[in-house]
């Protein structure tokens, strides 16, 4: 059986001599594992669709709960990503974060568009990094079903890092990078973000470590 989807790579692992072995965020099936034959080969017209981040409408076929990637017209690389070390490093703990999604089962809505919004904005730099980061971390929460209560953000952070908080989950997705924070307002808010996802999903990310590591601050 075939399925056309809207597919964003999350992870890709070679395999075997030419083929590729995908995680896939799908629009409309979930997360998938998806193999890739042949991809790796000069000349495959999969090579675009396979790369990391990339985005694509997918034709798939699958068989006894297997997929196997037919088909792709790539919509999208993020390709200013691969010119920066914090940007490709920041989107890949945004790329594990979303490999915490059970196979197969479908997204909650807003998830493809909210990761889609972020990679955009680390890849061609219309927002800071700190927000990106702290802007998926409050709504991809939310939108998994982990939104935080009044009590729980009036507690934890000033007067404004909780207006901004409170704008990033309720704001249309088009608009969440469209708040502002200085000095100590914006450390009290990255802190909250993070330290709340990482605290409802029961786990850290060796991406997330790495990106830490190389002390970026914007």
């Amino acid at each position: 059986m075939h399925a056309v989807v809207g597919g964003l790579v999350i992870r890709s692992v070679d395999y075997r001599e030419s083929d590729k072995i995908l995680t896939v965020l799908t629009d409309r099936l979930g997360k998938l594992t998806v193999s890739a034959r042949g991809a790796r080969r000069r000349g495959s017209r999969l090579l675009p669709a396979v790369q990391l981040f990339a985005y694509s409408e997918m034709t798939l076929f699958e068989y006894n709960g297997r997929y196997r990637l037919d088909e792709a017209e790539t919509r999208e690389q993020f390709a200013g990503l691969r010119h920066d070390l914090d940007s490709t490093a920041l989107a890949s703990y945004l790329a594990e974060v979303l490999g915490t999604e059970a196979e197969g089962d479908p997204l909650q809505p807003g998830v493809m568009r909210l990761s889609l919004n972020s990679l955009y904005a680390l890849s061609q730099s219309v927002a800071e990094r700190w927000k990106v980061k702290a802007a998926f971390e409050l709504r991809y929460a939310a939108l998994s079903g982990y939104a935080p209560d009044s009590r729980t953000l009036s507690q934890a952070l000033d007067e404004p890092a909780l207006r901004a908080a409170r704008y990033i989950l309720s704001c249309d997705l088009k608009k969440i990078l469209s708040f502002s924070l200085d000095g100590e307002s914006r450390a009290v808010l990255c802190d909250f973000t993070e330290k709340y996802l990482l605290s409802r999903l029961e786990r850290g990310f060796s991406t997330l470590d790495f990106y830490h590591k190389l002390g970026d601050l914007t």
